[in-house]
């Protein structure tokens, strides 16, 4: 298998954040603290984590 993930961890509060930020990090499975996922390496998953940069760290899986 050539399929590249990340894993991608919530380190940041939505709270006191627009509706549209928290609504990301719900659409990439974050929806607590120190919440870990692997995701799929794509384009659409890339331009998530970059809407919420400041709220999350991704690491190579």
């Amino acid at each position: 298998m050539t399929d590249k993930t990340i894993k991608v961890t919530q380190i940041g509060s939505p709270i006191g954040r627009k509706s549209d930020q928290r609504a990301t990090l719900v659409g990439l499975g974050l929806n607590k603290m120190h919440r870990t996922r692997e995701l799929e390496d794509t384009p659409s998953v890339r331009g998530m984590i970059n809407k919420v940069h400041h709220l999350v760290k991704v690491e190579e899986a």
